[in-house]
């Protein structure tokens, strides 16, 4: 009962989406309707407000971390195991990409992904962070970096622990990712990708 309960939690809390929360407080458009349409700290930042995606970046990113943390550090003591973890893992990320307070409209979770994994242990989650660092800085490209940080994922964790319930959670997350990016993979190999930074048509304030 207390796994199912920090499960229906961390599904409630992934649900929240900071894009389209901050969006509202800096008086920005829906990040849903311009853009990518997808309501991440990427498009939000097409709006050419940096503190709005910045926001939304920590927002999104905390609330995989917060979930995940909490589960790590004080399940044990209601009896959720790694199992558990590993659901905890999966809910909250499962509430960005579709969230019950936005009509089941959410991100690609990138940042929550994050989070998640810096949740799980620091250096698994800088492991991942400085792959798509990296990649971003190298071609400007946040799907591009998005879709190798999400591959490199599982091979870290699998480095770093081995093979248990929480590995498989990694590799789910990062299977969705990519399906996420279905879209932007096809602009990849067109060449239609937008890079890091370009403004949207649309992306105003109101």
């Amino acid at each position: 009962m207390n796994t199912l309960i920090a499960v229906v939690a961390a599904y409630l809390i992934g649900s929240i989406s900071f894009a389209v929360v901050m969006s509202r407080v800096f008086g920005l458009s829906d990040p849903r309707t311009y853009g990518s349409k997808n309501p991440g700290a990427t498009n939000v930042l097409r709006s050419g407000s940096k503190k709005a995606a910045i926001a939304t970046l920590v927002g999104d990113g905390a609330k995989g971390w917060l979930a995940v943390f909490l589960a790590v550090q004080f399940g044990p003591d209601f009896g959720i195991d790694e199992t558990g973890i590993a659901l905890v893992s999966i809910a909250v990320f499962l509430g960005h990409l579709w969230p019950v307070f936005f009509r089941f409209v959410g991100g690609k979770g990138v940042a929550t992904a994050l989070g998640v994994l810096l949740g799980l242990n620091v250096w698994l989650g800088l492991a991942t962070l400085v792959t798509w660092l990296v990649v971003a800085y190298a071609f400007r490209y946040s799907s591009l970096a998005a879709l190798i940080a999400a591959v490199f994922a599982p091979f870290y964790y699998g480095l770093l622990f081995g093979v248990d319930p929480i590995l498989f959670a990694v590799v789910a997350m990062s299977s969705l990712l990519l399906y996420r990016h279905s879209t932007n993979i096809g602009n990849l190999i067109a060449g239609k990708e937008s890079r890091i930074g370009s403004k949207a048509a649309g992306a105003k304030k109101k």
